[in-house]
């Protein structure tokens, strides 16, 4: 895999370590996994769905948390159960998928239903945050008048 350095953009900008550190541990980060699969899917503007295809698992073996901007849903396999496989295709092992969410982004709630786990999400930009229109108000102005004395000296 390719490296790639981010130091010019931890000298060349301001406030901007949070994303930086997020591009830099995606890069490099070596936990990549497929499993479970999953879909993250725009609603409208400010509505997010993430689903995920957990089947096999029940709703008991899924935690779903966020803690600063990360959401993490892990799936817990029980591997009390007396079961002898004589072929096993349906993926169940544990697992741990972690989620970057954007400031203001927060859970609304999650169902389990089938085999898939949905997550929805909505993004809530507080008021003195969102975007506003500023009025122009029309002022008079005066003209300078020049006035032309004459003197004569």
């Amino acid at each position: 895999m390719n490296s790639i350095d981010l130091t010019p953009l931890y000298r060349s900008s301001i406030g901007f370590d949070r994303y930086a550190s997020l591009l830099d541990n995606t890069i490099s980060s070596e936990s990549f996994t497929d499993f479970p699969a999953y879909d993250i899917e725009m609603m409208d503007d400010d509505r997010y769905t993430i689903t995920l295809a957990v089947s096999g698992f029940e709703q008991d073996d899924l935690d779903i948390e966020v803690e600063k901007d990360i959401l993490t849903v892990k799936g817990q396999v029980d591997d009390k159960k007396d079961r002898q496989f004589l072929y096993q295709g349906i993926a169940r092992q544990s697992f741990e998928k972690k989620f970057n969410l954007a400031e203001y982004i927060r859970v609304e709630n999650a169902a389990y239903s089938n085999g898939l786990l949905t997550i929805n999400l909505v993004k809530e930009v507080p008021e003195e945050m969102r975007p506003k229109s500023i009025p122009i108000n029309q002022t008079s102005q005066k003209q300078i008048e020049h006035n032309k004395s004459s003197k004569a000296a």
